[in-house]
């Protein structure tokens, strides 16, 4: 798996998986063609998880704050590329199997993501008050003419924020396991559509 290659070592680890009705090629099209937060759960979260960092910028100047909330969502999108924008970053890919994406930041802060992140980052691992996070997706033929569609998602900490990501990670677990489903569902969808038209 190139997910191991990249991150070796972490602190936690989440996987989901689905079964799609469509072949391996068109479900790994579907990754990058599909609205990863199409559902109204996964906007609904993301919406809360930027709340705090809404709330600090209109307390420092409301001006500014509107023009950011502006610029956003005439930005905002939901598909692979549009995540790149926001500081999600493609590390590796093995195509037509996997994708790495990659992301590093102080995730239990409101202004969480760094803009910049590479593999060789992972390999160094993270500098100090700062937590990387290797997230992917594998696809698989089965033998029913099916795919599997699976993803994991890791994360490794400074030693001096450990403590911090730990106690982030105890509340916000849950809802990124309901994010990951909901990403897995809409690529599933897609590819399953793609698969009836051709």
């Amino acid at each position: 798996m190139l997910l191991d290659e990249v991150m070796p070592r972490y602190d936690v680890v989440e996987r989901h998986s689905t079964v799609v009705r469509a072949s391996p090629a068109v479900v790994y099209a579907a990754i990058r063609e599909a609205d990863l937060i199409a559902g109204p759960i996964t906007r609904a979260l993301l919406a809360l998880r930027a709340l705090p960092a809404a709330i600090l910028a209109v307390q420092r100047t409301p001006r500014d704050a509107l023009v950011e909330w502006r610029e956003r969502r005439a930005r905002r999108g939901s598909r692979l590329a549009d995540l790149e924008r926001s500081g999600f970053r493609i590390v590796a890919e093995r195509a037509p199997d996997e994708l790495v994406i990659g992301a590093l930041g102080r995730f239990w802060t409101p202004r969480g993501l760094r803009t910049e992140v590479s593999a060789a980052d992972f390999a160094g691992g993270p500098p100090r008050g700062f937590a990387i996070a290797g997230w992917n997706f594998m696809v698989a033929a089965r033998a029913d003419g099916r795919t599997a569609l699976r993803t994991e998602t890791r994360v490794r900490c400074a030693p001096d924020v450990r403590g911090r990501f730990g106690a982030y990670w105890l509340v916000i677990r849950p809802w990124s396991g309901l994010i990951r489903h909901a990403m897995l569902r809409e690529i599933r969808l897609h590819a399953e559509r793609r698969s009836v038209e051709a």
